[in-house]
């Protein structure tokens, strides 16, 4: 996967792992535990038009493809919020956080191995050490897709978008990731290689409420289909098919 240009390095997508939940003043993922990938993955020369993700599992790397997904995100929303003849404030700051309670959001104290947006402070703030093992698991789909997932959740605090059921909340948030993604590929800001649709539906398969959750219950995100369908439509369709109207 490529972000449009920093540096001279190759991504392979792979499938990625991650799920939400939303509180009243933050809304924070959960970690599962990525499966370990199969097969390797080899570097290649990218133009310097475009940022391509390799298979290398560097701290660099890592920092690196963090700030590409940010800059990316921040260049697809203003964009789109340009084009309906609004300004758009990136969300304010990216945080990185190694222990529990390091981070704070509404006085709510953040643990370990969970990434959040929070509403009331406008920031996204991750668990480094979970992400980049998650990062060096599954590939760095896993950063540009967690960035993408929490900055919709910021469009829609900017929208004033907020619903009844956080299950809705967060099938619209993978939604629209996926319609940033399909529309930065489209765009050439973004390349995919082959297989790499493939890992992404894998990956949000496997990242959907176990058998039984309820629907309406306050930690739910959408059955492995629901979400994959939801991020998929978003990819395919753009912005139009999310309920953004």
């Amino acid at each position: 996967m490529a972000a449009g240009g920093r540096g001279r390095r190759r991504r392979r997508l792979a499938g990625l792992v991650a799920a939400l939940v939303a509180s009243a003043a933050c809304m924070v993922e959960p970690v599962r535990q990525p499966a370990e990938p199969t097969g390797s993955r080899q570097p290649a020369s990218p133009s310097a038009e475009v940022t391509r993700a390799d298979g290398t599992d560097t701290v660099e790397e890592f920092q690196q493809d963090i700030a590409d997904a940010q800059r990316l995100a921040e260049r697809y929303w203003t964009e789109q919020f340009q084009a309906s003849g609004q300004s758009f404030r990136p969300i304010r700051r990216i945080i990185p956080y190694q222990r529990d309670g390091e981070v704070s959001c509404g006085g709510q104290e953040l643990p370990r191995n969970n990434a959040v947006y929070c509403t009331v402070s406008d920031f996204i703030a991750y668990d480094v050490n979970w992400s980049f093992g998650a990062f060096r698991q599954i590939g760095d789909a896993f950063v540009f897709y967690l960035l993408g997932h929490e900055y919709a959740h910021g469009v829609q605090t900017r929208l004033g978008i907020r619903y009844n059921f956080t299950v809705q909340q967060e099938l619209q948030a993978d939604c629209m990731a996926g319609a940033y993604l399909g529309d930065s590929v489209r765009a050439g800001t973004l390349i995919l290689d082959d297989g790499d649709l493939d890992e992404f539906n894998e990956g949000l398969l496997a990242v959907g409420d176990d058998p039984g959750q309820p629907w309406f219950a306050e930690d739910s995100h959408g059955s492995p289909e629901q979400r994959a369908e939801s991020f998929f439509r978003g990819y395919e369709r753009s912005l139009s098919a999310c309920d953004l109207g």
